[in-house]
């Protein structure tokens, strides 16, 4: 692909997200599930016709993949890189409409997914605490490593980190959280510490939006587990109290 190539490729990506309609779609598909047309359609607010007319664009520019099993249809986000940059943009429209992050519900903030990990205020903490207690070490500004207590510490939650290291994505990295605007855990590692608390019935997934909720026992454990106090819902002040270097990862 040439520079002008690449160039019309970004504008056309780049103006299929930018329709509001098309926008609440993504948004939408960004917890992992699959939905039906019908089912974004009423998301989105528009009528059927025009929903598969927007699906049909974003399928088109590999944003959106579509599933057919039997008479049903579903669709969900291409992969975790359209989630992450729409994660992105989040913090980039943030800046402009300064009002958008109190809109936002309490319960989402504090922890919710991000494509096949976790986000949110909860998510930044452990990322913090990893960091802070040496589990987790930079390689460079995109790329993470565990030390031997970090795999020590995610083997003992039933996480086998030799199999994770194989898998063809990256191990562990910084994600931006759109909410924190500071990064939390993505990579193989994250999607898989994920799997995990929601395996261990640590944290309930919303079927309905992004949103997880934690649960007594995951309280407990992350506490004993982690060192780390966890706050409550709608409780930012300490998170939001400490300043930090931020690195952005869309892959």
């Amino acid at each position: 692909m040439n520079a002008e190539q690449h160039d019309i490729g970004v504008s056309q990506v780049a103006a299929a997200i930018a329709e509001p309609a098309r926008t609440k779609i993504l948004c939408s598909l960004m917890d992992g599930h699959a939905r039906t047309s019908t089912e974004l359609a009423a998301i989105a607010e528009v009528s059927a016709s025009t929903a598969s007319a927007h699906l049909a664009k974003l399928k088109e520019l590999a944003l959106v993949r579509l599933h057919v099993q039997g008479r049903h249809r579903y669709y969900s986000l291409a992969d975790r890189r359209v989630a992450q940059a729409l994660e992105a943009l989040m913090v980039i429209g943030q800046n402009t409409a300064p009002s958008f992050q109190t809109r936002t519900p309490d319960r989402l903030q504090f922890a919710r997914t991000c494509y096949d990990h976790m986000a949110g205020t909860l998510a930044v903490l452990l990322h913090d605490r990893m960091i802070e207690a040496g589990w987790l070490l930079e390689v460079d500004e995109q790329v993470y490593r565990l030390s031997d207590s970090g795999e020590k510490l995610f083997e003992g939650l039933g996480i086998e980190v030799r199999d994770l290291a194989a898998v063809r994505r990256r191990f562990a990295c910084p994600c931006l959280d759109w909410s924190m605007r500071r990064p939390h855990l993505g990579g193989a590692l994250g999607a898989a510490l994920l799997q995990t608390v929601i395996k261990r019935k640590w944290l309930t997934q919303d079927l309905d939006s992004r949103a997880l909720a934690l649960t007594t026992l995951g309280r407990k454990e992350i506490s004993a587990r982690f060192g780390l106090k966890v706050p409550v819902s709608g409780d930012h002040s300490e998170i939001n109290s400490k300043e930090h270097h931020v690195s952005v990862s869309i892959y």
